[in-house]
């Protein structure tokens, strides 16, 4: 972290409030219902754990965790593209996203499509004022399945077009594993690619569970599991491995290439060059849900502002080991938090 000093942290940051940036991806609702262990009933008809809800509480998640972080950071617009479906979900997920301030201009409404939702159940501790998460129960997806519509297609990428001139950069997440069921289909993956291509300069990083490897024109941020598969590479996971295939999408891309390690922190390959960004080390417990977003959100907004490659994975680092601290839910970090977490740092803690 010796790279990246107080000030030199103070002056990145000083740039995010000016900051247009885009968010086009798979916009989910998260859908908790905190439920009391204590009032656990048994069913009458199947003698099941029946269990009593005792607060809900709704958040953006995926697309909308990055955009949530990009928010927390400072950034001065977020401009959300994607779409929900025509249901109260979709209004919950709308509702979550109008308190984060986010721009909807380019969010469509799609009758039909469902909004896709995680519905957590989890357990809480409700004697404490705080009511913290005691644990996670058997989570409910509801997603798309089928194609997403071509029309819909039509309208995403008619948004990219009409927006990404005004951005200063844009977060590309691909979070829906059925192919071809979400936003970042082939077809606005090849529109997004030749407006990049164009735009040689221009921030735009990509994350992708499944595709990280079909994203062209964009910086990659890839997991080892993620990278192993683009690269359709079998062998065990090692360090050295995840040198070569970091190296590897760098040089494929032409583009920086961000392969996150969990523990082991970050590879920053450009070209042939690879380095590595080691973790925050924080204690225990931790919930590395929406670790990965926001390291996408930190690494974006601070090439953004002209932040080196090395010191964006040593801010997204920072802001990593913040989000991870708060359990049962997708955490945020905000700069005051960065500062601090920079400073222990330093010292040591």
């Amino acid at each position: 972290m010796s790279e990246l000093t107080p000030s030199r942290l103070r002056t990145l940051l000083a740039g995010y409030s000016s900051l247009r940036v885009g968010v086009v991806g798979d916009f989910f609702l998260d859908a908790y219902f905190d439920c009391d262990p204590e009032l656990d009933e048994a069913s009458l008809e199947t003698g099941r754990t029946c269990y009593q809800v005792v607060r809900h509480r709704r958040q953006a998640g995926a697309a909308g965790t990055v955009a949530a972080n990009l928010r927390a950071l400072g950034v001065g617009t977020v401009e959300a593209i994607g779409y929900c479906g025509d249901d109260g979900e979709g209004y919950e997920l709308r509702r979550a996203m109008h308190k984060l301030g986010l721009d909807t201009a380019g969010f469509i409404t799609a009758p039909g499509r469902f909004t896709p939702t995680y519905g957590k159940p989890c357990y809480i501790d409700n004697s404490k004022r705080d009511r913290p998460v005691l644990q996670e129960l058997q989570r409910l997806d509801t997603k798309n399945r089928r194609p997403t519509p071509v029309k819909l297609q039509n309208e995403i990428i008619a948004h990219i077009h009409d927006r990404i001139a005004h951005w200063d950069a844009v977060v590309l997440l691909d979070q829906v594993s059925e192919t071809n069921c979400g936003v970042l289909t082939g077809r606005v993956r090849r529109a997004l690619a030749t407006a990049l291509v164009a735009r040689p300069q221009f921030i735009a990083l990509a994350d992708s569970r499944e595709r990280i490897g079909l994203f062209k024109g964009a910086m990659l941020k890839p997991n080892q599991q993620e990278a192993m598969a683009a690269l359709n590479y079998r062998g065990r996971p090692s360090l050295k491995t995840a040198r070569d295939h970091a190296k590897t999408l760098s040089l494929r891309t032409g583009r920086p290439v961000f392969l996150t390690l969990g523990a082991q922190g970050m590879l920053v390959a450009e070209g042939n060059t690879v380095e590595r960004i080691p973790a925050v080390d924080v204690s225990e417990p931790i919930d590395i849900v929406g670790a990965g977003d926001a390291c996408s959100a930190a690494i974006t907004t601070a090439l953004a502002v002209g932040a080196h490659a090395t010191e964006a994975a040593t801010l997204a680092s920072l802001a990593a080991s913040i989000t991870i601290q708060q359990l049962g839910t997708t955490g945020t970090a905000s700069p005051r938090q960065i500062h601090q977490r920079l400073q222990e740092v330093r010292r040591g803690l």
